[in-house]
């Protein structure tokens, strides 16, 4: 990271986008999912932290950045504004842990599990190409996008830290 690059945190049920050398980062996905979307040519990256898969399913939605559909949408849309293209689009993802022991029969308590689904699904509608992931499992993640190079940082606690 250079003195030059800045950091810009990303909220749960928030997005953002920077160009490089930019760098956008997430805090403690758990169930949540990180998902990243990068245009290596343009070197822009967008990243959003979704809470829940699917806006049509809640009253109160007024939060875009919350869903898996809206956010998506939203973010390709900034991006596309600060100069992306999207026939460049790539996707990484990472969280949707299963954090707590569940019956995990019961699909309302499968929201890691919903949302990594859920942002797959999406994203293949959006003819984005999922590159990489770090999904699942147990355990919360941080991430950071660098707007740089596309590559995405997954930390966790007591599993390592790895470059998707």
């Amino acid at each position: 990271m250079s003195s030059f690059s800045k950091m810009i945190v990303v909220g749960m049920a928030d997005l953002n986008v920077t160009k490089s050398p930019g760098i956008l980062t997430t805090l403690g996905l758990g169930s949540c999912v990180g998902i990243s979307i990068y245009d290596h040519v343009n070197k822009i990256a967008g990243l959003a932290h979704i809470m829940l898969p699917d806006s049509s399913q809640i009253k109160n939605n007024s939060n875009v950045a919350k869903f898996a559909d809206s956010a998506i949408k939203k973010l390709i849309m900034d991006m596309c504004m600060v100069g992306a293209r999207r026939d460049f689009l790539k996707a990484k993802i990472a969280g949707g842990a299963q954090m707590f022991a569940f019956d995990s029969t019961n699909e309302n308590m499968r929201i890691g599990d919903r949302n990594v689904e859920a942002s797959t699904r999406i994203l293949r509608m959006y003819n984005i190409p999922i590159v990489a992931n770090h999904t699942g499992s147990n355990y919360g993640r941080t991430i950071e996008l660098y707007a740089e190079d596309g590559r995405l940082i997954v930390k966790t606690i007591g599993h390592g830290t790895y470059v998707i």
